[in-house]
């Protein structure tokens, strides 16, 4: 109880000395809560009636009178005249003409009519305006009462300051002085003149007033001021144009109003002429790559075990993108596990369980250059449970190698029973490849059989003229990863020498095309990856479908509809400014919360955002499957990096596979090897893009239980 108020032995008349003047009142509150005669106002008198002025401010009593005033002087104005559309523009220009001038000293109805008679012309209109406001205050009739000004008036004439350009004059409402050079007004009293006019003196003459700035003086002012032109006397520095405090001679101090008006329009024709102005990305894009190589993004694919990684960790060895200091430590930590033939696959498949397992488990990625080319390397998995990363490899590939293996019965297990090889080669198609070199690994375990590649190329070939692929964008070429036998150079081998005279595996590189990059369509990027960023805000990673990005842009994030602001992009690790389609990059977003971008979200240019739906049409082709599609069937949709569950909503009509003319509409089911005319329904918004619109996001995939039954084309978007 120590540390409370000691309550009992407080002297209470000691306490609150100083109050007895205001007994009955609150120590704070100044007034009495007291009902007493002087808490008068605290009771309700019936004899008094309250007024209805008691209620209002002084301020609102102002309004009041504002718009009176305003409704008084419509009244008393005469009908506007009836103009057209060209004659309202000139009048409304000159009116803010001679606005800038003048202020409002005369009333809008008596300035449209000197307009009018001056038939627009401001420098007319002008002087007869100049020479209306002293007439007007002279011939004012007595008994007329003075006009009343609204609040928006009085604060411009608080804020208005008139500069003179004449020797020392003094009038009603200023006096006006001329000291170093420089003209200072002084207002003597701010009621006696609202508006600021220019004083003249008697005999002046003025010669012509344009914009508000008087462009020629009188004689006399000239030889008055010639002499302070000529003075060697040093201004001031608070009397220096730059401080802002005084206006030099033959300038006139400009309405903030003004200034306002035109900075904003000023502002406005500069972001136009910065759209009108903007580069062109075709031309911003031959401009900054016109000269370098041609980049490729290359996919290789495959069977498992097919030698994916090891033929193009070799291939890369070879080129001497890999140190020998490097390949001897792979090579002797292989061996200590007793795998020493995967010590050029430890070149792409860097992580410990890869490494253990003897199998590629996510896309691996490296660069390398050809002569002519720079090529990305994505050494995508085979195995049959990691397809899905393998589509989001084969999403971001231009051109793709097909790894098959010669060993007899190992081509025949990856081709003929239910391996990866058929369904990589279909992926690949769907996804937009055209271009596909086929590579005969291990063809030194046949001892170089020309037999053997011909059995190969034969099947092959046929297969993959079916899948859509054309003869002459395909190619065989026979290699030995293991050995490098035909990766950079030609054969060594004389088994092999004697029959192929073909390209080595980097000629086939070198000799693909490179495709046409959309870069003038608006732009879009696909998020395949979110994490966190060394800096500020946060990285997305992914691929740019279309069109171009720089560092400082606003992207709209769909189908989350939010906006962020590009700080930083990177490319293969390295920073640049500008991004093209068909790049693959890290970009550094603000603005936007982590947790609301996810991968499968597209960023997108906001005056031209990418369509979201839940509904839309397809047409399909479907593979060799063992259920058939049906309405109300459930599948997983592969669509860039997005993975979504949807549901066959509609099935609008059978074409024929080839032609694709419909057989029959609104068919039961769609069987294997069929096409077909489908609607998808997903529970969650997803962007999509038609297919003859952005190719790039109009593909997609359907898979059920691991396996690929479809593929499809987006042609209708609800």
């Amino acid at each position: 109880m120590s540390r409370h108020r000691n309550v009992r032995s407080m002297n209470y008349k000691d306490e609150y000395d100083g109050y007895d003047d205001v007994y009955g009142h609150s120590v704070e509150d100044d007034y009495c809560i007291s009902p007493s005669d002087d808490a008068a106002e605290f009771l309700y008198d019936r004899s008094r009636q309250p007024q209805m002025s008691a209620f209002f401010t002084e301020e609102d009593n102002i309004e009041e009178e504002d718009e009176s005033a305003e409704v008084g002087q419509h009244e008393a104005g005469s009908k506007p005249p009836v103009l057209n559309d060209l004659d309202e523009c000139k009048l409304r220009s000159c009116l803010d003409e001679i606005r800038n001038v003048i202020g409002e000293s005369l009333p809008e109805n008596i300035l449209v009519e000197i307009i009018i008679k001056s038939d627009f012309q401001v420098d007319k209109a002008l002087d007869t305006a100049l020479s209306t406001v002293p007439s007007a205050a002279d011939e004012k009739p007595a008994g007329v009462p003075k006009p009343q000004r609204t609040r928006k008036e009085r604060e411009r004439g608080k804020k208005k300051a008139t500069t003179v350009v004449t020797p020392e004059v003094k009038s009603e409402n200023k006096t006006s002085s001329c000291t170093n050079g420089v003209i200072r007004t002084t207002p003597v009293e701010e009621k006696s003149s609202p508006i600021p006019i220019k004083v003249v003196p008697p005999g002046a003459k003025t010669l012509n007033i344009t914009k508000g700035f008087e462009i020629s003086t009188e004689k006399g002012e000239e030889e008055t001021h010639e002499g302070l032109k000529g003075s060697n006397t040093p201004t001031p520095r608070s009397q220096s144009p730059g401080s802002g405090r005084i206006t030099p001679i033959g300038a006139e101090v400009p309405d903030p109003d003004v200034i306002n008006k035109k900075a904003l329009l000023s502002k406005e024709s500069s972001k136009s002429r910065g759209r009108q102005s903007k580069v062109d990305p075709l031309a911003q894009y031959r401009q900054d790559r016109g000269d370098a190589k041609d980049h490729l993004h290359l996919v290789t694919i495959g069977h498992v075990d097919a030698g994916k990684s090891t033929l193009m960790g070799h291939l890369l060895f070879s080129m001497g993108q890999v140190k020998q200091k490097v390949m001897h430590k792979y090579e002797q930590e292989s061996r200590k596990l007793g795998k020493q033939s995967f010590m050029y696959a430890w070149i792409l498949d860097e992580t410990g369980e890869e490494r253990s397992r003897g199998i590629t488990m996510d896309v691996g990625q490296s660069k390398f250059e050809t002569p002519t080319k720079s090529v990305t390397l994505l050494d995508a998995p085979g195995h049959k449970d990691f397809i899905p990363n393998m589509i989001t490899g084969a999403a971001q590939a231009d051109v793709a190698l097909l790894v098959v293996d010669a060993t007899r019965g190992e081509f025949e297990t990856g081709f003929e029973s239910g391996g990866q090889t058929r369904e990589h080669a279909l992926l690949v198609r769907s996804l937009g490849v055209n271009q596909l070199g086929v590579v005969v690994n291990k063809l030194d375990t046949v001892n170089w059989s020309q037999e053997r590649f011909q059995e190969i190329a034969t099947k092959m070939g046929t297969f993959l003229r079916q899948a859509g692929f054309r003869e002459t964008d395909v190619t065989f070429v026979p290699c030995s990863g293991l050995t490098g036998e035909n990766l950079v150079s030609g054969p060594t081998e004389e088994s092999l020498k004697k029959w192929y005279t073909g390209p080595c595996l980097l000629d086939v590189i070198e000799n693909f095309r490179a495709p046409e990059r959309p870069v003038s369509k608006p732009m879009r990027i696909s998020v395949a990856d979110v994490f966190k960023g060394t800096g500020s805000g946060f990285c997305i990673s992914g691929r740019v479908e279309t069109g171009m990005v720089q560092v400082g842009d606003k992207l709209s994030v769909l189908p989350q509809n939010e906006t962020a602001t590009v700080k930083a992009l990177l490319i293969d690790d390295a920073p640049v400014q500008i991004a093209y389609a068909g790049d693959q990059v890290s970009a550094t977003i603000c603005g936007i919360e982590k947790e609301n971008v996810n991968v499968g979200y597209v960023l997108c240019d906001p005056a031209k955002p990418i369509p979201v739906t839940t509904r839309f049409e397809a047409r399909i082709v479907v593979f060799n499957i063992q259920v058939p599609i049906t309405k109300g069937y459930a599948v997983i949709m592969h669509h860039h990096s997005l993975v979504e569950q949807v549901v066959v909503s509609k099935l609008v009509a059978q074409l024929h596979k080839s032609s694709g003319e419909v057989l029959k509409k609104h068919p039961r089911c769609l069987t294997r090897n069929t096409s077909g005319v489908i609607e998808l329904e997903s529970n969650r918004p997803i962007c999509m893009e038609l297919y003859r619109d952005v190719k790039e996001l109009g593909r997609f995939m359907l898979r059920v239980g691991g396996v690929t039954i479809a593929a499809g084309l987006v042609t209708k978007i609800y």
